[in-house]
């Protein structure tokens, strides 16, 4: 068993001629581990290879700046992120990985700002860096326009309309994080991962990853597989939040990282993630509650459910509002 590759040329856009085809695929796929892979996904090359100089650049800032520009000293979490400040397995030593974190920067009068609501307000852009940013904006763009095409699949994987989720993603809470993870040490043990096993949250990650790999997948019988990089392609996952749109017929299955094949380079990664809007409604879609049965997880809002999902990780009563549906 192994990660299927799903080819997008001729369903890109909506109506596209293999469409239905392609939503097939995806609806196999998530019925599985949850990930694929997809290629002729429409997101040019040359923007990929520049959002990888974007990180190297982000990452050779010295620690001071960085620690400027600290996620801690941004609301919605926007920012750079230390070596080892997460721990996505609490069962494991703290994770060997740095980051960035960037996004929409959505206006200050749009009502989810006023709100508070997380991931809606201002990155933090370094100044010395005046090309990153809109590097950035223009990944973001590309990945917002494939995101909500991987959603309106699986909306046909359904046997949905295919604009079945567009209503919820109008205003989409969506992250970019840039990940640099130093070589594994060599006397490291069994408890070291640059990325300790974990599922992602939200709807849809979409992963650039380099050249090295070192990204691991579980199967549905407990295996792990290699989610080994292949030119051209994202590796997509369904996070957290398909399971309780689909009454648990679609899976987000547990990954990991080490960076063990780099002949002792780092390890770049740049995964996108993709969610509803904030208020959105995550209700069981038609179809998939078999009749005569409950729905097997509440009814909730999308903002909510992040925050279930940020308790839960960090085993907290009370959510901090500065933290609430931070994304793992």
């Amino acid at each position: 068993m192994g990660i299927p590759v799903i080819d997008l040329e001729g369903a890109r856009a909506p109506g596209g001629p293999r469409s239905a085809e392609v939503a097939q695929a995806f609806r196999a796929a998530a019925m599985a581990s949850g990930f694929f892979y997809i290629r002729n996904h429409g997101v040019a090359a040359e923007l990929i290879a520049a959002q990888f100089e974007a990180t190297r650049a982000l990452m050779a800032l010295p620690v001071g700046r960085r620690e400027q520009l600290s996620i801690k000293r941004s609301p919605i979490m926007r920012g750079f992120e230390g070596l080892g400040a997460q721990t996505l397995d609490a069962a494991m030593n703290p994770d060997l990985k740095e980051s960035f974190y960037c996004g929409m920067d959505w206006p200050a009068d749009h009502p989810y700002v006023k709100a508070g609501y997380q991931t809606y307000g201002p990155s933090q852009w370094p100044e010395e860096l005046p090309a990153v940013r809109p590097q950035c904006e223009a990944y973001i763009d590309a990945m917002n326009t494939l995101s909500l095409r991987l959603m309106q699949l699986m909306a046909l994987s359904l046997g949905l309309p295919e604009d079945y989720f567009d209503a919820a993603c109008k205003d989409p809470m969506v992250t970019l994080r840039m990940v640099r993870y130093p070589p594994h040490p060599e006397n490291a043990d069994e408890r070291t991962f640059g990325a300790g096993a974990h599922t992602d949250w939200g709807a849809v990650t979409i992963l650039a990853q380099d050249s090295h790999g070192g990204l691991e997948v579980q199967m549905p019988d407990g295996s792990w597989v290699a989610a080994t990089p292949m030119e051209g392609t994202f590796v997509v996952n369904l996070g957290d939040m398909i399971p309780r749109w689909t009454n648990g017929l679609y899976h987000s299955n547990p990954h990991r990282v080490r960076n063990t094949f780099s002949g002792g380079a780092a390890r770049y990664s740049i995964p996108f993630f993709y969610e509803p809007e904030f208020t959105a409604r995550i209700v069981a879609v038609p179809g998939t509650v078999p009749v005569g049965e409950l729905p097997r997880f509440a009814p909730c809002t999308a903002g909510e459910h992040l925050e279930e999902m940020y308790r839960k990780s960090y085993n907290l009563k009370e959510l901090p509002r500065e933290t609430a549906g931070v994304e793992a």
